[in-house]
């Protein structure tokens, strides 16, 4: 369906009964993430929650009115909840959209009742790591030029931004199957202006770190052994800073332990909730 929120268009889908406690889940990727990925994630917890997923602003299917601030995706799904007519959601994110979650969090602490965060990091130095990572690994050759255009969001346009995306999405996967890579990479949107926004405005200042003691949510914090842009050291730092956290390290994962561990990470979830909601 299609929402106005704050002056913007959203393309938006809910499952799950109205009357469940709501989670809303913000996709990762800035302008290459949209619904689809959080939908397969949180969607077979619609019998216990309802899940709302949308493509944010600049995102996927939806309007793209600048600015793609993490401010602005954070009112955005405060917005959401304000239209869904309760006052206090469980938010979720995973990898970019794990920063907007914490931001929402931070933004709006009474609105809050819990947190579930993958794969993401409280400030900019995972791009320290994932350089470092980038120039030790062995599973591809590293084209500097355009990997530097990427995370400098220097993108010229979204065909550029799926070719780089190509490019480097082999790093992501525990194990690598390169036919189901260019499936995911063939099934994506790609929108070059929220990514370039996402790492020339958002990520040069970006760091939570020491707002980060005063979430008071309970907070699942999830993470690949594996992944290589924003590590297990990221998630343990998270984990360090929210007081009522738990961490849970996927063995054999990367990136994405909620598609390569799907059953655990599932089961993981569940009994989070099931904490959460009593």
């Amino acid at each position: 369906m299609r929402v106005v929120i704050n002056d913007n268009e959203l393309n938006v889908e809910i499952l799950g009964k109205e009357g469940l406690p709501v989670l809303i889940a913000h996709h990762g990727g800035g302008g290459i993430g949209s619904l689809a990925e959080p939908k397969a994630t949180f969607g077979p917890l619609s019998d216990i929650v309802r899940v709302v997923v949308f493509d944010s602003r600049g995102c996927g299917l939806s309007e793209g009115k600048p600015p793609f601030s993490h401010a602005q995706w954070a009112k955005d799904v405060d917005g959401l909840r304000e239209w869904l007519g309760v006052e206090q959601v469980m938010v979720a994110g995973g990898s970019y959209g794990g920063f907007i979650a914490m931001e929402y969090a931070l933004a709006y602490p009474d609105r809050v009742r819990a947190m579930i965060l993958r794969d993401t990091s409280a400030d900019n130095t995972n791009l320290e790591r994932a350089y470092e990572n980038a120039r030790t690994q062995t599973r591809i050759e590293v084209n500097w030029d355009n990997f530097n255009r990427y995370w400098k969001g220097e993108i010229y346009d979204d065909d550029d931004l799926k070719a780089r995306w190509a490019e480097i999405i082999p790093l992501y996967d525990f194990e690598y199957d390169p036919i189901e890579a260019q499936k995911r990479v063939d099934a994506g949107i790609y929108r070059h202006e929220s990514h370039n926004w996402c790492f020339q405005h958002n990520m040069p200042n970006y760091d939570l770190k020491p707002q980060l003691p005063s979430v008071r949510c309970p907070t699942l914090v999830t993470v690949g052994v594996a992944d290589w842009v924003t590590p297990v050291g990221c998630a343990m730092t998270i984990a360090s800073l929210i007081p009522n956290s738990k961490l849970v390290v996927f063995e054999e994962s990367g990136h994405s332990p909620q598609i390569e561990e799907f059953g655990k990470f599932q089961a993981v979830m569940r009994d989070f909730l099931a904490e959460v909601l009593g």
